[in-house]
């Protein structure tokens, strides 16, 4: 069985445009069970498909997610996400992303270059 992995939110967004890194990570996305989608990712991603493809799909992708294991930002992943982002000078929303994979020992799917060098993070970097 494949480990859990969380997808972030660049991750999706490549994915589902189908760019080059979008196609080179869909063999890495991880089927729904093992596939890990803290709750800012799911804020995220709605305000990006609301204002790129609109409501119809930004519903449909998030009734997706849904199907995957939902995490909630909770105290123990907060105070985590506080220690990521002083360690590692991360945004809270991507700290709180990076915590919520480290809290449930997964990896890391994604497409953002201020990951680069964290432990279990597979990075495919958008084109520059």
């Amino acid at each position: 069985m494949a480990a859990p992995r969380v997808v972030d939110t660049s991750a999706w967004i490549e994915w589902l445009t189908a760019s080059a890194p979008g196609q080179k990570l869909g063999k890495q996305f991880p089927d729904k069970a093992q596939c890990i989608v803290p709750t800012i990712v799911q804020l995220e991603l709605s305000k990006w498909l609301m204002r790129e493809v609109g409501e119809e799909v930004a519903d449909q992708v998030i009734a997706f997610t849904q199907k995957c294991v939902v995490i909630p930002l909770d105290t123990p992943i907060a105070l985590l996400a506080a220690d990521l982002h002083r360690q590692h000078k991360l945004a809270t929303a991507d700290a709180i992303v990076y915590a919520t994979a480290r809290h449930q020992g997964a990896d890391l799917l994604t497409c953002d270059a201020h990951f680069d060098g964290l432990p279990d993070v597979m990075l495919y970097p958008k084109a520059a």
